[in-house]
């Protein structure tokens, strides 16, 4: 009895951490980039978002910089900011935080990838970070891509 309770705790764990994994998964498969929205935590400055970052790419990335637009819960753009998440080794996960000074995490919907103005890596092409791009959330802010 005590075997069957442990599997099913564990299924249960790896059914429920699933889709977060895919997406990693996925992006490492397809050799493509995966951003995930981790968490959204008020600070003394303002908001802090935590993201993880998983590079499925062959290479590794030496710059990647991403335009996020903020939308408020009205659907209306609050802001719009650019987000260095540096050095990103190939098949590595990064974790990178970001202060967005005056800005009320609860005041934040959700949140678009809009552009990558760096996308830097031996033999990546440009536009490679938008278009093998899969984005993700675990917090109550959606992240698109």
């Amino acid at each position: 009895m005590v075997y069957l309770s442990r599997f099913v705790f564990w299924a249960a764990t790896a059914v429920l951490s699933a889709p977060d994994a895919v997406l990693a998964q996925d992006a490492v498969a397809s050799g493509g980039l995966a951003i995930e929205l981790n968490e959204v935590t008020p600070s003394e400055k303002g908001c802090k978002l935590t993201f993880v970052a998983d590079n499925g790419f062959d290479q590794s990335l030496s710059k990647v910089t991403f335009e996020f637009v903020l939308f408020d819960q009205k659907g209306l753009v609050e802001r719009m900011a650019v987000l260095d998440f540096r050095d990103l080794p190939s098949g590595k996960t990064k974790v990178r935080q970001f202060e967005l000074p005056g800005t009320k995490c609860e005041a934040v919907k959700s949140l678009l990838i809009n552009d990558a103005p760096a996308c830097v890596g031996e033999g990546i092409d440009k536009g490679a970070c938008m278009t093998r791009l899969k984005t993700g959330s675990r917090s109550a802010v959606d992240l698109k891509g």
